[in-house]
């Protein structure tokens, strides 16, 4: 009986809780700023930054399909050779 009355109570008071947090909260003015702006003359690597991140992504992709090229070409000359000895081992033995 106790367990449904304390349910009952955090039910109703958890929404009240947000409500009032909401309430009490300061609103963000719109003159305030997230962040500070770093001015285009200061920064004039951006792009040489970005491009070099993306130079070096590039390059591990190609080095990842590279190995994933490999490890298939790998897999697949397995199993043409599982095959093969299958077959050598099933004409053996007929």
């Amino acid at each position: 009986m106790l367990a449904p009355c304390l349910l009952r109570r955090v039910v109703l008071t958890v929404p009240l809780v947000l409500v009032a947090a909401l309430l009490l909260m300061e609103p963000v003015r719109s003159d305030q700023e997230a962040g500070t702006a770093i001015p285009a003359e200061s920064r004039p690597c951006v792009d040489c930054h970005a491009f070099e991140f993306m130079q070096r992504a590039l390059q591990d992709l190609k080095k990842t399909a590279y190995n994933l090229d490999t490890r298939t070409e790998t897999l697949l000359l397995q199993v043409e050779k599982r095959n093969l000895c299958d077959c050598v081992a099933a004409n053996l033995l007929n």
